[in-house]
């Protein structure tokens, strides 16, 4: 039955959303606070689709690294101290989740979510001509000490346990596989199952075809209530480029990314999410280049090639919603480069526009996604960290079952939106 539906969010995975809802019949609209032309969170990130990260963020041992890393300001992953009830909640949940039982529960899950995401990214690639640079050419985690490679070749084990195509490489073998480059580590895991794209062009590509399938986007429109007619979504109110706004909808997807608990705590759903701020920068024609992306595993620090183009990305920094760049954690990204890539010319990197980003962050490391079992017509999609763009066509399409009323072709019971608590019906501010 087509429904009229409201998607919030223009990011990957309100797009993936918006695709398969549009595909099934239903009239889109989609409702981004920014504006059509933007460089937002899925747009400068490492562009990468990772069947290898079965571990989710709230691995084992993160918290104590954490707690090492709190006073470096430019370290892989920095949480900000400050008085905040609900980063308060969130670091508790964040503890309490990272336990070697969760993720080993969380793994399967995870992987079977990127396997199918991956395939999605397949058949997305026939359907816009491929036109995004979809590359499958695997991924390497580059270790500059002998004790971090050995802990990622004890994961490569575990990744074999799961049926992952994993090779260890010497750094014979890793230059034997990149010429273009040279290293300075100890040993490479070479996950081949893994896929790369531009995401720039990605969202380009999406965006023209929704256009195409007739979806209609409401550009610097953000949607501050759910509205509610007993237990079932009847609309969304707001603010728009024209004022504010009332408009009836038949079933809303929140795909708000960091902003998604505000909007959500209007419906008395509690999300625990923390904005997790990421930087990027981006140079053509680097005097090294790799074929195959790469993460520098102790600095948590990515990079792809995008075509002629190199980008550097990384950190994971709990801040806040905090618009301003920290220059301390771009040179981190930049001095860990410079330590894994000796040869790499970082000036042009130096020189670069530096993108940052804010990634929607669950206390646990997994997706917020699934219907709302007392508010009828409202689908939560958001809460995916760095694995947005790798888990967008794969949530796109749950997001659509979830909306028909279908059993989802994924259990996706682990990541129901009210697991951390039903909350309260009252509204949230961005200083959370």
């Amino acid at each position: 039955m087509s429904r009229r539906v409201a998607v919030v969010g223009a990011g990957v995975i309100g797009l993936c959303s918006a695709y398969y809802l549009a595909g099934e019949g239903h009239e889109v609209v989609v409702f981004e606070r920014d504006g059509r032309q933007r460089f937002t969170t899925s747009f400068g990130n490492a562009g990468m689709i990772v069947p290898s990260h079965f571990v989710p963020l709230a691995a084992p041992g993160v918290m104590n690294q954490a707690l090492r890393w709190l006073a470096d300001p430019g370290s892989p992953f920095y949480l900000k101290p400050r008085f905040s009830p609900e980063l308060f909640a969130w670091a508790y949940r964040f503890w309490r989740a990272a336990t070697p039982a969760r993720a080993l529960r969380a793994a399967p899950l995870l992987l079977e979510l990127n396997l199918a995401s991956r395939e999605a990214y397949r058949e997305l690639a026939a359907d816009l001509k491929d036109d995004f640079g979809l590359e499958r050419r695997g991924l390497l985690l580059l270790s500059a000490t002998e004790q971090g490679h050995e802990e990622e070749v004890r994961l490569a084990h575990e990744a074999r346990k799961l049926g992952l195509d994993v090779d260890e490489l010497s750094p014979s073998d890793l230059t034997a596989l990149e010429p273009g480059a040279t290293f300075a580590v100890a040993g490479a895991v070479h996950h081949r199952g893994d896929a790369h794209l531009d995401p720039v062009r990605f969202m380009a590509a999406m965006q023209a075809q929704l256009e195409r399938q007739g979806v209609e986007f409401r550009w610097r429109s953000e949607p501050s209530t759910v509205r509610m007619d007993g237990n079932r979504v009847r609309g969304l109110g707001g603010r728009g480029p024209d004022g504010n706004f009332e408009e009836g909808f038949d079933a809303v997807v929140l795909a708000g990314g960091s902003w998604s608990a505000m909007l959500a705590r209007s419906a008395g759903v509690r999300l625990l999410l923390q904005p997790g701020k990421g930087y990027s920068m981006t140079v053509d024609h680097p005097n090294q280049r790799l074929d195959t992306p790469a993460i520098l595993t102790e600095a948590k620090v990515a990079v792809t090639p995008l075509g002629d183009r190199l980008r550097l990305g990384g950190t994971m920094e709990i801040a806040g919603f905090n618009g301003g760049v920290n220059e301390r954690r771009v040179r981190g990204i930049l001095d860990a480069a410079a330590r894994y890539l000796p040869r790499l010319d970082l000036a042009p990197f130096e020189a670069a526009e530096k993108w940052h980003g804010l990634r929607p962050c669950s206390p646990d490391g997994l997706p917020y996604l699934g219907n709302v079992a007392r508010c009828a017509g409202l689908t939560i999609a958001t809460g995916h960290a760095m694995m947005g763009v790798s888990l967008g066509p794969i949530t796109g399409r749950l997001v659509a079952d979830l909306v028909a009323g279908r059993r989802t072709a994924i259990d996706i019971a682990a990541l129901a939106p009210e697991r951390h608590g039903r909350g309260v019906r009252q509204p949230a501010t961005a200083a959370q």
